[in-house]
């Protein structure tokens, strides 16, 4: 018997199942590496991942590739569904103001893939809602006060239960409002912001925050007639909390 022979048919018939192993491992690889977001989609090493996609899928789970759940965002309305809140002699109210910011921030932050809901003063989706942040929109008083009453105000929720990250988010809010819109800060916040009735509603694991975007006696120009720009502002405060991003501080 040739065994030299029948050796050299043996390895002529296992070499096409070597590329075809070797095909499919470098296939995996590839998947893998296109399938991970670059700061990756699970947590622990890439043999915690490599054993992930080699492991028999469980019913229910979520395979790399699929789209993640949206991040939910709240917007309230201030006064929406209540009450008129400041009327300006010309008619012109607080609550329609505000409902104007409220529902082109929800369109923009929609625009960029996030689930945004916008809710009235009292709405009863308050009651446990949970979002990574939520935002309550107001205005200040019609009337003129003085020359220094203009400009826009920022509070953090004191109920939160990581106040850090509550003021994380409220300072976002003040740094890229105001580089956004180029109005002053007014620091004058008051207890009716910090200790705001909706942040005792919401659930405690929420990130709230309260702003005031200006007076609608000096600033009404720029609230009434480009909301597009204040609500970009405010659009940039959220990303700017949500993307964890660096706050360059400026001197006054």
């Amino acid at each position: 018997m040739d065994t030299s022979s029948d050796t050299s048919e043996r390895r002529r018939q296992r070499f096409p199942a070597i590329i075809q192993t070797t095909l499919l491992v470098a296939a995996l690889f590839a998947t893998l590496f296109t399938a991970f977001p670059p700061k990756g989609l699970f947590s622990g090493n890439i043999s915690d991942q490599l054993s992930v996609l080699l492991t028999t899928e469980p019913e229910g789970m979520v395979l790399p590739g699929t789209p993640l759940p949206q991040v939910r965002l709240g917007i309230v309305a201030g006064h929406y569904g209540n009450d008129s809140g400041a009327v300006c002699e010309n008619g012109t109210t607080e609550a329609e103001v505000n409902f104007k910011i409220a529902t082109t921030v929800q369109q923009k932050l929609t625009a960029l893939g996030f689930q945004a809901d916008v809710l009235e003063e009292f709405d009863p989706r308050l009651q446990n809602y949970r979002a990574a942040a939520l935002v309550s929109i107001h205005n200040d008083s019609c009337i003129f006060v003085n020359d220094q009453a203009t400009g826009f105000k920022v509070a953090a929720a004191m109920s939160s239960r990581d106040l850090n990250l509550a003021n994380r988010l409220a300072i976002c809010l003040r740094d890229r409002y105001q580089r956004t819109t180029n109005l002053p800060l007014h620091d004058s916040v008051t207890n009716d912001m910090t200790f705001y009735h909706a942040f005792d509603e919401i659930s405690p694991n929420t990130t709230a925050a309260i702003i005031e975007t200006g007076f609608l006696n000096l600033d009404y120009a720029i609230l009434t007639e480009q909301p597009d720009l204040i609500a970009t502002g405010i659009v940039n405060g959220i990303l700017c909390y949500i993307n964890n991003e660096s706050i360059v501080q400026t001197p006054p």
